[in-house]
């Protein structure tokens, strides 16, 4: 696994949950698997033991790296250890809006690396399967590693299209690698783009979002190469970790429920008023959105509506994130003027699990989602995913008015105002409805794990290998 971030090292977004939780799966089905990713923030000597060092050329000098292990559950981390990751606060940038300037010469150097120790160690990985544009170069980079790698493939997966890795066509220069013209797209460097066109096989985390992201409303601009490539394209729903986010067992939930018995679910609920500052209603319907706060997420359709809603219907909203700071204050300024809304600019991975797990509902208007792991958490905690009808939430959520013994949450396909607000009232109405807890437990009963994810994406390695072995003959 190669990758810019995982858990529990390392964070930005769901990639980093991704490889964190997908690759201990691969493991337990008896596969060597390792995730290489820098060490960030830290001294070397604190990322674990050991393993080797050596020089990556770079424009005209050497990099000497050192790579670190630890073993996290049983899996193998190997860390990147050099000065531009160790000696830097941030993944990508000191915060979300300001991106590093050199990160080309930063993951070049990463995706480099990744190849020299293997050389290092003499092994010789079958799968190099990357993630997102910082690893995009390394396919590209392994067509020319030599006859070592003629056995290794490679995999890239897609876990949001819109972040590409643009940067200017004179970086090239910095990684001290010979070109190619497919590495360049509208002038630049895109280091996503060379993934896609380089990998052996493209992944991305939905079924739904692997047809929209062939379009020209989702396609970023790559959907020429990825409906050129759609035979070695395939989407593959994303997993949740089960043991960390169980109603029966989650470490960080005071109250303790199941399919069963469901009044610790009701005792969470009060503990989240309480903490919240909400009035203790238990029986008024409470809708929660964790997430960031920004368009992508439907926010700006949202904020037209939300004080009618909050005013007029009897319901409570809890709102937790960080994100664009028009939409920060504009929420905190409603927020103050009705005491039935709550909103909290934070990031904690405790109230994540504490709301997750004592709402009712869990509303994510997004204008797209290749995946979203939120509405999978919702699921598992029998908190009713709203949803548009779009990636994985397509995906993952059946409707309960269209398919009512079947019903897991309810879907909308406009991001408007005026849909939101009208699913809203639906959930409202859903929630007084004779029946609603039958919901509940067939929303809990869903198996999201990562066992079923981790089997389509043997399938895809071993359909590498496969290929490779009769092209061999």
């Amino acid at each position: 696994m190669i990758s810019s971030e995982a858990v529990p090292f390392s964070k930005s977004g769901g990639l980093a949950d991704v490889v964190g939780a997908l690759t201990p799966v691969l493991k337990k089905g008896g596969n060597d698997a390792r995730i290489f990713v820098p060490a960030y923030n830290t001294l070397p000597e604190n990322a674990g033991e050991a393993v080797c060092s050596f020089s990556v050329p770079m424009l005209g000098r050497e990099e000497k790296v050192e790579i670190r292990a630890k073993k996290e559950k049983g899996t193998t981390y190997l860390f990147l250890c050099h000065p531009y990751f160790c000696e830097r606060t941030g993944i990508y940038g000191n915060t979300s809006f300001e991106p590093y300037p050199d990160n080309f010469e930063r993951f070049s150097l990463f995706c480099k690396a990744a190849i020299l120790m293997c050389k290092e160690l003499k092994w010789k990985p079958d799968i190099f399967h990357c993630h997102d544009w910082t690893a995009g170069l390394l396919p590209y980079f392994l067509k020319s590693a030599g006859p070592f790698f003629t056995d290794s493939k490679t995999v890239f997966t897609i876990h949001n299209l819109a972040y590409q890795g643009t940067f200017s066509r004179m970086d090239w220069l910095l990684c001290a690698e010979r070109p190619d013209e497919k590495c360049f797209w509208d002038g630049r460097v895109n280091m996503l783009r060379t993934g896609l066109v380089f990998s052996d096989y493209i992944t991305t985390v939905s079924p739904t979002y692997a047809k929209e992201i062939q379009t020209t409303v989702q396609g970023c601009g790559m959907e020429d190469i990825l409906v050129k490539r759609r035979k070695y394209l395939k989407g593959i729903v994303n997993g949740i970790d089960i043991k960390d986010w169980s109603p029966t067992r989650d470490v960080l939930i005071p109250y303790h429920f199941s399919m069963s018995n469901l009044k610790g679910k009701a005792k969470l609920k009060a503990e989240i008023q309480k903490e919240f500052n909400l009035p203790v209603a238990p029986n008024v319907p409470m809708f929660a959105m964790i997430s960031r706060l920004a368009s992508q997420k439907g926010f700006d359709a949202l904020l037209p509506v939300l004080e009618n809603l909050v005013k007029e219907e009897r319901l409570q909203f809890i709102i937790i994130g960080t994100g664009d700071s028009f939409l920060e204050r504009s929420l905190l300024e409603m927020a103050s003027r009705n005491d039935n809304l709550s909103v909290n600019i934070m990031f904690s991975n405790r109230a994540a699990h504490l709301v997750e797990a004592g709402s009712d509902f869990f509303l994510m208007p997004s204008r797209y989602e290749p995946c979203g792991l939120n509405q999978l958490y919702s699921l598992r905690y029998g908190t009713i995913p709203i949803a548009r009808r779009t990636g994985g939430l397509a995906d993952t959520i059946v409707d309960v008015d269209e398919h009512p013994q079947e019903g897991t949450g309810l879907l909308f396909d406009d991001l408007t105002p005026e849909e939101i607000s009208r699913n809203v009232k639906r959930a409202v109405n859903l929630y007084n409805r004779e029946g609603f807890d039958k919901i509940i437990k067939r929303a809990m009963d869903q198996d999201f794990s990562w066992e079923t994810s981790a089997e389509e994406y043997m399938t895809v390695y071993k359909k590498l290998q496969k290929k490779h072995r009769g092209s061999k003959r």
